[in-house]
């Protein structure tokens, strides 16, 4: 397949706004992919190389040669000489670098050229996010999108579930299984504005375990090896030696837990969250950090055990495998109830111990792992939603100089972002400070001078009193009183709330 196939089905689903349209124009590229292809496709389409980084800059880019005027360059070609510049290294990289850009971008027509340019720089936003992909693999291969989605969770990586499903179809989707070692994306929760909401949802009696405001982590091990992931799937094993040293002693030589790692002070009281992901986040002198920020584990699931993949089994029969492999001081806080009255008193002696709410648990639910599941719903004394900077406006009088208003954007399932207002309330001179200099770095497309457009890649948390109906924005609703928490470099784009979950809190 020629690169300008999918460049021009790129530009195709960027011009199409109905979701059933993009998938359309996707699925039918992918049925025609060839045996090796289908991974460098669906990863172009999807925004991101195959290779990942590959270490070219702007600069780089800054004098390109003149574009051929037919296309001719092939999928696994630009893929295999994008290898051979990320393979680049030692002295002379830089120039020998250039030198492959170059012969990459000589070998593309000026449609080519534009396309990987963006690409290269993450910058290539056509709607085909995973979820659209997902349905276009489905009607690809034939195999129902549920399938493909669960294979994603276990696997991780959409153009190797893709290629699997057009290669294999619903067979080799089956063979994707949960593997110690290899992280999976967790479950999430939804959120309800009280408790007796949340047990409405979940259904009683249920299961109201503590939510704490610490880094969450997901625990494998396989005999004496044990690592442990973020829920953005990073490895940060070196990080928490605490955390290794409880699971190598727990009685299961393969296991995975889902928990969270939090800094308590001595009074039992939790830490800012800040002190604990500065913690998790440091690489350096550890044993040190160590002593001066010990690290508390919680564990709430578990995902595998003894050989056995858990996933579907039901909450209530996973918390019995996890109540027999791990101590009591190391379970998270769990009350399990169907009464309102002794769930809100729970409720209040959480937050009375200061962390940040309750999540409410279907007994019956499976793991429904990468997915914000009806299962769990989370409850917190205030409304808090993670959104995304869509841009960011310039301050005056004592803010001159910093970028202060930001304009706050929910995800669409569809594709982009809906902004829902703009905030200048609860920032510190340090994190005034921190995010100019941040969107700068990510400033993007026309300004007015004052108004500072910037690539949605950081998610902040939003504390607000509700949301109300409003015609000045384009989703007919805004936030009342927001205000910024904090920033979560823990959580992808991916991750902040949808457009459905801020409707349902409308007043």
């Amino acid at each position: 397949m020629l690169l300008i196939d999918v460049v021009r089905v790129s530009e195709a689903v960027t011009r199409t706004s109905s979701r059933l349209g993009k998938i359309g124009h996707l699925a039918e590229l992918l049925g025609r992919v060839g045996p090796g292809e289908a991974q460098i496709a669906i990863s172009y389409l999807s925004g991101e190389l195959p290779q990942r980084q590959v270490g070219v800059g702007w600069r780089t880019l800054e004098d390109l040669p003149q574009p051929k005027l037919a296309a001719t360059a092939t999928l696994t070609a630009v893929d295999a000489l994008l290898s051979r510049i990320k393979a680049v290294s030692g002295q002379g990289s830089q120039a020998a670098r250039r030198t492959l850009v170059a012969e990459l971008f000589a070998g593309l027509t000026s449609q080519e050229q534009q396309f990987m340019s963006r690409l290269l720089h993450g910058e290539l936003r056509q709607g085909a996010l995973d979820g659209v992909m997902i349905e276009a693999v489905a009607k690809a291969s034939g195999a129902p999108a549920s399938d493909v989605r669960r294979a994603l969770t276990l696997r991780g990586s959409l153009p190797a579930v893709g290629a699997a499903a057009l290669a294999g179809g619903v067979a080799a989707l089956h063979t994707f299984r949960l593997e110690v070692g290899r992280a999976v994306s967790p479950m999430l929760a939804g959120s309800a504005p009280n408790v007796a909401a949340a047990l409405e949802k979940a259904g009683t009696p249920a299961a109201l375990e503590w939510k704490l405001d610490g880094v969450r982590v997901q625990a494998h091990r396989a005999g004496p090896e044990v690592k442990v992931f973020t829920r953005t799937l990073d490895d940060i094993t070196p990080q928490v030696p605490e955390l290794v040293e409880a699971v190598l002693e727990m009685p299961a030589d393969d296991l995975v837990l889902d928990g969270e790692v939090i800094a308590l002070r001595p009074d039992g009281r939790p830490h800012a969250f800040q002190v604990t992901a500065s913690r998790v986040s440091s690489k350096t002198d550890v044993s040190r950090l160590r002593e001066r920020t010990p690290l508390s584990v919680f564990f709430f699931d578990a995902l595998r055990a003894d050989g056995a993949d858990l996933l579907d089994q039901p909450y209530a029969q996973r918390q019995e495998t996890l109540t027999r492999l791990v101590p009591q001081g190391l379970l998270t806080p769990r009350l399990v109830t169907g009464e309102v009255v002794e769930a809100e008193q729970f409720f209040t002696d959480v937050v009375k111990a200061g962390h940040e709410g309750l999540v409410v648990k279907s007994l019956a639910s499976p793991y429904a792992a990468g997915r914000r599941g009806a299962g769990w719903i989370k409850v917190k004394p205030r409304h808090t939603l993670d959104l995304v900077v869509l841009a960011a406006e310039w301050g005056h009088g004592r803010r001159q100089g910093k970028l202060s208003n930001l304009h706050l954007g929910a995800r669409d399932p569809e594709g982009g972002f809906v902004m829902l207002g703009k905030t200048f309330k609860g920032m510190t001179d340090e994190l005034l400070a921190w995010q100019t200099e941040r969107f700068l770095e990510l400033a993007e497309g026309p300004t007015d001078g004052w108004t500072v457009q910037v690539r949605p890649e950081v998610v902040v948390e939003i504390a607000f009193d509700g949301v109300q109906r409003s015609p000045r924005y384009p989703g007919g609703m805004a936030l009342r009183f927001a205000r910024v928490l904090r920033y979560r470099p823990d959580k992808r784009v991916e991750d902040a709330d949808t457009v459905e979950t801020v409707r349902a809190l409308m007043l």
